[in-house]
C-alpha cells in the first residue's frame, strides 16, 4: 500500500462514478484514501436530497463497504482541532482537521478556492483537483491506474459500457484533460 494519503472531500465521492474511481484507485495501492463520518453523512445526505429512488439504507451499505475496503480510511479524533482554524468557508475546517490529524498529504476536492495553499501548506498538505489528481496518478503509476480503470469499467454491468463510453462518463465527471489522456488507452481499458 502507498503511504501517499489523501482526505477525499464529499463533493469528490458523490456523484457515484467519482466515488468508484477513488475506490477502484484505492484498491489498487495508488494512494491511501481517508474520509470521516462527517464527510460520509455530507456526501450521502446530497444523493437521498437529489434522488428520491435512492434510500438511506442503500447509501449506508455503501458507506460499510468503502469503510470495509479501504484499510484504515476512517479519521476519527479530529473534532478537537477543528475550532482553531481558519478557512474561506468555515464549513470546510473539519476536512482540513481530518487531513491534519489523518496526517494527509493532500485534500482531493473541487473546492480549490476552499482550501487556499497559502493556509493548507503550513501543515504540509496540498489541495487538488480531481482531474489534475488522475493526470498525475496516471504519470506515477500508467499500469495501476489502467487496471483500476478497467475495474472500474468492468464493474458497470446495468448496461456494460465499452471503453469510450465508459470515457465520456468519466468525462461528465468534469475529468477533461484526464479523459483526453486516457483515450489513448481506451483499448486497454
Amino acid at each position: 500500500m502507498n503511504n501517499f494519503t489523501v482526505v477525499v472531500d464529499a463533493c469528490v465521492l458523490y456523484p457515484a462514478p467519482l466515488r468508484s474511481l477513488v475506490m477502484c484507485l484505492t484498491l489498487e495501492g495508488l494512494f491511501r484514501a481517508r474520509w470521516t463520518d462527517r464527510i460520509h453523512d455530507e456526501w450521502i445526505r446530497n444523493v437521498i436530497a437529489d434522488r428520491e429512488d435512492i434510500t438511506r439504507e442503500q447509501m449506508e451499505r455503501v458507506r460499510s463497504l468503502m469503510d470495509q475496503h479501504a484499510p484504515d480510511a476512517l479519521v476519527a479524533g479530529y473534532e478537537s482541532l477543528i475550532d482553531g482554524l481558519q478557512l474561506p468557508d468555515p464549513d470546510d475546517r473539519h476536512v482540513l482537521a481530518a487531513a491534519i490529524h489523518g496526517r494527509a498529504d493532500l485534500i482531493l476536492t473541487f473546492n480549490l478556492k476552499d482550501f487556499p495553499s497559502s493556509i493548507i501548506s503550513s501543515f504540509g498538505i496540498e489541495a487538488q483537483h480531481p482531474d489534475q489528481f488522475l493526470l498525475n496518478q496516471l504519470s506515477l503509476d500508467e499500469s495501476k491506474v489502467l487496471t483500476a480503470l478497467k475495474r472500474q469499467r468492468e464493474l458497470l454491468k446495468n448496461p456494460p459500457k465499452k471503453s469510450l463510453e465508459f470515457l465520456e462518463i468519466l468525462e461528465r465527471q468534469q475529468l477533461p484533460l484526464s479523459v483526453a489522456e486516457l483515450r489513448r488507452f481506451a483499448d486497454v481499458i
